[in-house]
């Protein structure tokens, strides 16, 4: 029944097709100031006020985009279906799909970092150690067991799997009994990041390593430098230079991989067909998808239910 619904509100939506591609529901934000962080999913973008409020625009199915009385929020991460935000004491709020537990933080405390993917939320406590709540459908046979993780300082979520990043400047991920997503010899890593098939680790010198799938070329960071700031999209991967410049490899079919022209850029959010550049003046500018709602990848939520 459920299901039948869902299908129902797909075709409600295709009916406003012409109006929703005149506003530009996916990434049209740029009248966005003030804001100190940005994350991107497939269907939306959310960003963070340098007051503690959060602002989103986009797709609001599940009702993800209904941030509007958030407070006192420090960090932000938006997941395929649901959206997260860090209170500045610790504790977390999160808003959208449930139907597989991920949005049931409301007994989490101590939290420093937040990962949101899709169908689980992974938390970091102040104590080094990770929590995780999602993954509820148990035909899924997700290994998101992570009671043995410590010292970790980090975290990004991979196909639904915790990744660590470890004080010591090693990775840790519960996917790594698959050869594809080895990182057991990463070392000197100091920041991670995980579209859905891929890993990516930005080292102390600048420099980037991925593993994972790569048929699209997403994981063809070797010769980058100077890189300050990583962010995997879903099939592709976003670099922040030094320089406030913005490199990206990968599947560019929407366009997301069009970042030549950024400059000026501090932060950097990718999302599933839109890249989200946050400027040194707070405001937002992005490249990819911004015009029109591509209704096969909505249809992915079905697979939710």
């Amino acid at each position: 029944m459920k299901k039948i619904l869902v299908v129902g509100l797909l075709i409600l939506l295709l009916s406003v097709y012409p109006f929703l591609v005149y506003i530009g529901v996916i990434s049209n934000i740029g009248r966005w100031k003030n804001i100190v962080a940005v994350s991107a999913n497939g269907y939306c973008t959310v960003g963070l006020k340098k007051n503690g409020t959060v602002v989103s625009f986009g797709l609001n199915l599940f009702n993800r985009c209904n941030v509007k009385n958030w407070k006192d929020i420090i960090a932000i991460s938006a997941g395929l279906g649901h959206t997260v935000g860090l209170k500045k004491d610790g504790t977390v709020v999160a808003v959208g799909y449930n139907e597989d537990g991920q949005c049931n933080i409301e007994d989490w405390k101590d939290i420093v970092a937040i990962s949101a993917g899709a169908i689980n939320t992974v938390g970091l406590k102040n104590n080094g150690t990770v929590v995780v709540v999602g993954n509820n459908k148990k035909d899924l046979k997700i290994d998101v067991d992570v009671s043995d993780w410590k010292d970790i300082t980090a975290i990004a979520v991979c196909s639904d799997r915790p990744v660590g990043l470890k004080n010591d400047g090693t990775v840790v991920t519960t996917l790594s009994k698959f050869e594809r997503f080895d990182v057991k010899n990463w070392k000197d890593i100091i920041a991670i990041s995980a579209g859905s098939g891929h890993i990516v680790g930005l080292t102390k010198d600048g420099t980037v390593l991925a593993t994972g799938f790569n048929e699209d070329g997403r994981c063809n960071v070797e010769n980058w430098k100077d890189i300050a700031a990583i962010s995997a999209g879903d099939t592709y991967t976003v670099g922040l230079k030094k320089d406030g410049t913005v490199v990206a490899v990968g599947n560019n079919e929407f366009g997301q991989c069009n970042v030549e022209k950024l400059k000026n850029i501090v932060a950097i959010s990718a999302g599933y067909n839109h890249t989200v550049g946050l400027k040194n003046d707070g405001t937002i500018i992005t490249v990819g998808d911004n015009k029109t709602v591509y209704w096969e990848n909505i249809l992915n939520y079905l697979m939710f239910l």
